[in-house]
């Protein structure tokens, strides 16, 4: 996808997972599926939308190519295209090997569309090489204690991912950040936090590691950059904002959860602060970004709790169900996507505006802190 504008997109940053609107009330997403047709979804042979119906590889492919390949001369014209690629992902997903690179374009068909999803649509050699040369940063010793350890029992992912790609590209990012101005409004401090190696470790998968490094530094500074701020504010934000969506959603479990004094902050917390990439596999970890890419990283919050639903007779049946949410079951992408589809309509407009807004706006943090700490403590938990 083109634009003669590139920086159209990007300079508008948060706006793609802002478009929340057109997910939360579009009848054609919110009526195909329910929570209970979406538990019974199988796998078949070939790509199925969330309908049911199927749809050849080689024709899902020459729809995101013919999207992707679509020339945008205007702001409008781009916002359509993007409009229409978040549609086709979650209505149809992405064909089989979309992770695989291509010799035409040195990187995958999933990259690519990540890559437009963020609005990086320019690449620098130069800036990266530079960034490389400064040597390694201050925080580099710790960058190195976590990427020997990144999806290291995934023989897909170490096969193609090496460890030097992953501290070479964490380093340069935080030599760059570094360079950045502090925001007068957000007065963000970006550097290295234990999480971020897990984060970059998918963008690598799929592209090459300059456009990976590139996709990273958007995803980080614009999407969720208070994921990785030294309080990680936007992660803690996100788990009360789970145990609040659980409420309404499901207040059964929710109490039982409570009265067991399992909390969501031992059990969600690496969930949360990795986007899901802390549970295998790496094929299903991958559909589920194309979703949450398209829509918004803070939908993973709710499909955390899609997957506390997908085990709540379970959870509901044991007298410690805490023993069972030590390691969530392995990803089954197309259920969690369906079910959190379901789940959105069934939120409040107040409670869905925080759920947004938190992986980049402080002020959310700020707000909703005191008021559950108040509020549990008059529940007595």
């Amino acid at each position: 996808m083109s634009h003669t504008n590139s920086s159209a997109l990007s300079s508008s940053g948060l706006s793609y997972s802002l478009d929340a609107a057109l997910f939360q009330k579009s009848p054609a997403l919110s009526s195909s599926v329910s929570v209970a047709s979406a538990s019974s979804a199988t796998s078949s042979a070939a790509p199925t939308s969330l309908t049911g119906r199927p749809i050849s590889h080689d024709s899902l492919r020459a729809k995101y190519e013919s999207i992707l390949n679509s020339r945008n001369s205007t702001d409008r014209e781009l916002r359509e295209s993007l409009k229409k690629l978040r549609m086709l992902v979650v209505m149809n997903g992405m064909p089989d090997n979309s992770d695989d690179p291509t010799p035409q374009h040195g990187c995958s068909l999933k990259g690519r569309v990540w890559k437009c999803l963020l609005g990086v649509y320019s690449l620098s050699a130069k800036d990266y090489s530079r960034l490389i040369d400064k040597g390694p940063c201050d925080v580099y010793d710790k960058i190195k204690n976590d990427t020997f350890r990144t999806m290291a029992t995934d023989r897909k992912f170490t096969k193609r991912v090496q460890e030097n790609m992953l501290s070479r590209a964490l380093n340069a990012f935080v030599w760059k950040v570094k360079e950045l101005p502090t925001h007068r409004l957000l007065n963000l401090k970006f550097s290295y936090v234990q999480g971020m190696n897990v984060l970059m470790a998918p963008f690598l998968y799929c592209m090459p590691e300059l456009d990976a490094f590139h996709a990273y530094a958007q995803f980080i500074q614009h999407v969720c950059p208070l994921y990785v701020q030294p309080a990680m504010e936007g992660v803690h934000c996100g788990v009360k904002l789970l145990e609040q969506c659980l409420k309404i959603l499901d207040p059964e479990l929710y109490s039982h959860l409570k009265r067991k004094k399992v909390e969501a902050t031992v059990y969600a917390f690496p969930s949360v602060l990795t986007l899901c990439a802390c549970t295998p596999p790496l094929s299903e970890l991958l559909k589920l970004w194309d979703f949450l890419l398209a829509y918004g990283v803070h939908l993973n919050i709710l499909c955390i709790v899609a997957q506390l639903m997908m085990m709540r007779t379970k959870l509901l049946s044991r007298p410690s169900p805490g023993s069972l949410l030590r390691t969530l079951p392995p990803l089954n992408a197309k259920e969690i996507s369906a079910i959190t589809i379901a789940l959105v309509p069934q939120l409040p407009d107040d409670l869905y505006d925080w759920l947004a807004r938190h992986p980049y706006d402080a002020t959310i943090y700020e707000q909703m802190i005191p008021e559950l700490e108040e509020e549990e403590k008059e529940l007595g938990w």
